[in-house]
């Protein structure tokens, strides 16, 4: 029987032992934009290609790095409206913790968290997965962190690590230029270069967005007068 028999049923396993529906979300993934990050010795930086559908979008409301908890943020590729859901959730469970608790949120907790939200969408009736990737970054006791958490609610960290269209080849530009001692600075200039190695046209400080969280403990996501600075470093 073919696996497009399963393919409408979110909760019924094909023969070869996969749930199709997935699938699709991951295949919504990699139709989304390029997004990658990096983790240095003393950070992490995550960055992102920020295409307008048209010329005519203001760009200053589209934002595709969010804040999480004073020290953590995220970044998507795939459906933006379903990223919000989690950029919500997750922030209700940081609350959640820094008035339990009176600390920040640490990193792996919350990936914990929102990956079991993602899974929970893969085995429940009248639902479909969550048709996004996320890359969440860090700094807490243990270091700098950056997580991957895909549709199926599986997680990982990484040192580098892309998703969206171009991603495959952007993991092999990063597997060439990685190195376990590099830097914050150099890490932004490495993701950059990432990103324009598959970019189309040219890359403004309007349409790519970076953000880096250092060993202050703050996620701060980049102007784009800082990032254009930069572009200009890496030209």
């Amino acid at each position: 029987m073919s696996e497009s028999q399963y393919s409408f049923s979110l909760t019924t396993f094909s023969p070869s032992g996969k749930l199709v529906q997935i699938e699709y979300a991951l295949a919504a993934v990699n139709a989304g934009a390029t997004s990658l990050g990096i983790k240095a010795s003393n950070g992490v930086v995550i960055a992102t290609e920020k295409k307008l559908p048209s010329t005519l979008v203001d760009e200053k409301t589209v934002k595709k790095i969010s804040l999480l908890t004073p020290n953590i943020g995220v970044v998507y590729s795939g459906m933006g409206p379903d990223s919000r859901v989690l950029v919500r959730k997750a922030r209700k469970a940081g609350q959640t913790y820094y008035r339990q608790y009176h600390e920040n949120m640490p990193v792996a907790q919350l990936v914990r968290e929102i990956a079991a939200v993602m899974q929970e969408f893969t085995q429940s009736g009248g639902v479909r997965p969550f048709g996004v990737s996320l890359l969440m970054a860090g700094v807490d006791e243990n270091g700098p962190q950056l997580y991957q958490i895909d549709p199926s609610g599986s997680y990982f960290a990484w040192k580098a690590s892309a998703i969206g269209k171009n991603a495959i080849n952007a993991r092999t530009f990063l597997e060439k230029r990685y190195s376990e001692d590099i830097e914050l600075e150099d890490a932004i200039h490495t993701a950059l270069l990432t990103i324009k190695d598959g970019f189309e046209g040219e890359m403004t400080g309007e349409n790519i967005e970076v953000a880096i969280v250092g060993a202050d403990n703050v996620f701060r996501v980049l102007t784009p007068s800082e990032v254009s600075d930069y572009l200009r470093e890496v030209e």
